[in-house]
């Protein structure tokens, strides 16, 4: 798990893991709190959201960047093309299951909140 952390790129994905430690922290404030304010609650959408365009933005910054390289080499084998397309979607993949975590515990405060 660690070495999906270093080959998706430290920067984009350390960014993506501060995301959602705040999705998880806006959760659990939530919850010991009590509060009823839906801008808090539309909060912890928001961040999941950020997490997947973030998570989308570094899988075209990593694509640009393999097709730089590729466009210099004369010949690349498909192996390698593949490996390139499967590093890049590294981030996509964090940034997605980011979104689907934060629309969980979104979904779960409001559960919570409309049965009291």
């Amino acid at each position: 798990m660690i070495d999906l952390l270093f080959e998706g790129g430290i920067l984009f994905m350390s960014i993506l893991t501060i995301t959602l430690a705040i999705s998880l922290g806006l959760t659990i404030f939530h919850l010991v709190n009590k509060t009823q304010d839906e801008s808090q609650l539309a909060l912890i959408k928001s961040v999941g959201l950020f997490a997947l365009v973030f998570g989308i933005l570094g899988q075209f910054i990593g694509l640009y960047g393999a097709l730089q390289h590729i466009s210099q080499v004369e010949s690349v084998s498909s192996a390698m093309l593949a490996g390139g397309i499967r590093v890049s979607s590294i981030t996509s993949i964090y940034g997605m299951i980011i979104f689907v975590v934060s629309y969980l515990m979104w979904f779960i405060i409001k559960l919570i909140s409309s049965n009291n």
